[in-house]
């Protein structure tokens, strides 16, 4: 499937990833086999984006809220879980003894 974001064409999921937030994916998380000076020059050109357009996170998280209701909507539906006591926890077997 093809997206069309401002004008430019986005093939991928990173693509439009990228083109939505107007930074690469990798700025953010990183590649694998990254050694200290790329990770330090990374994280500073991600200091120097955040300080430019702080409003960016704020972006971000609407982008990825969106994306979780449309495509996987069952992560929002949270149930509380009954509170083990210390004592239960060790009638388990999955805890030490309280």
């Amino acid at each position: 499937m093809k997206y069309i974001v401002a004008g430019h064409s986005a093939v991928t999921a990173d693509e439009f990833v990228e083109l939505a937030l107007g930074t690469p994916v990798e700025l953010w998380l990183g590649v694998e086999g990254e050694n200290e000076m790329e990770r330090a020059a990374r994280m500073d050109a991600a200091r120097d984006i955040l300080a430019d357009d702080p409003e960016l996170p704020d972006r971000v998280s609407a982008v990825a809220v969106e994306a979780i209701e449309a495509f996987a909507p069952d992560l929002f539906n949270v149930v509380p879980f009954a509170r083990l006591t210390a004592r239960r926890w060790a009638r388990t077997g999955t805890g030490a003894a309280a």
